[in-house]
Order: C-alpha cells, then structure tokens, then sequence
C-alpha cells in the first residue's frame, strides 16, 4: 500500500467530540479514492460506484495529520476497486479502513459504463516501475 496523500485535521473537521467528524473523513476517502483511480485508469470520467465496509478504529483530533494509503484490489472491465487506509501521521495508528470502493469508467456523454482497457496486472507493473523512478 502507497501513501500518497495527507491532510491537516482543523477545527472546521471536528465534531461534537473534537475529533475528525466521520463524514469528513469519508468525504476526503472518496476524492482521495478518486484520484488515485484517475491517475491509474488515466482518465477523469469514473464515477463512486459503491464504497463497502467502513471501520473506525480511532480519533484523528484537531492539529493532527492524517495520511491515506491506496491500493488496488481488482480491476474489472469498466471497473476499479480500491481500499484506502486512513492512519495518523506520526503515531502511524489505523483510524479507519474503508474497503472495496468501487469506481466505473463512464461514457462523458451517455454516462454508461464503458471499459477502460486496463488490468490488474498492468497496473502492477506500471506501479512497480513508478516506484523504481523514485
């Protein structure tokens, strides 16, 4: 799993509790979600299909820094699925994990899924010669 993206929890994320508010969390899930699916099926016109089981594990509090974790699971025709692990920064401590999230390539115009040629196995290796770059 990749790291690939941090966020700074402000006061604005809180909730009743002070703590990161859970449909934030989500909210920056999916866009972060998002991106990484655009960057590896190389275009922007994918759409959330479904986003599975959700656990949180523990508070991200205000001032803290949350880093998310990407990864691939399966690749389908018009489809990726990706999990993404939200943890803190410093203490490395799961806060959540949101598991099969689930994004279609869709036609700009008839909003119909639509294959986008790519598969698991290319994915892997353009991954692995990615981080052979760095």
């Amino acid at each position: 799993m990749r790291f690939l993206s941090r966020r700074l929890v402000m006061p604005s994320d809180l909730n009743y509790a002070n703590s990161l508010f859970g449909g934030r969390a989500l909210e920056w899930i999916d866009e972060e979600a998002a991106i990484y699916a655009i960057c590896q099926l190389d275009t922007n016109c994918l759409v959330t299909k479904h986003i599975g089981e959700i656990n949180f594990e523990s508070a991200a509090m205000q001032g803290d820094v949350v880093e998310f974790g990407l990864a691939t699971k399966k690749v389908g025709s018009s489809s990726i699925t990706i999990t993404c692990l939200v943890r803190n920064k410093a203490t490395k401590k799961t806060i959540c994990l949101a598991d099969d999230i689930v994004f279609v390539k869709v036609d700009p115009e008839s909003r119909q899924p639509t294959p986008h040629g790519k598969t698991l196995e290319e994915l892997n290796k353009q991954m692995k010669a990615e981080l052979k770059n760095l």
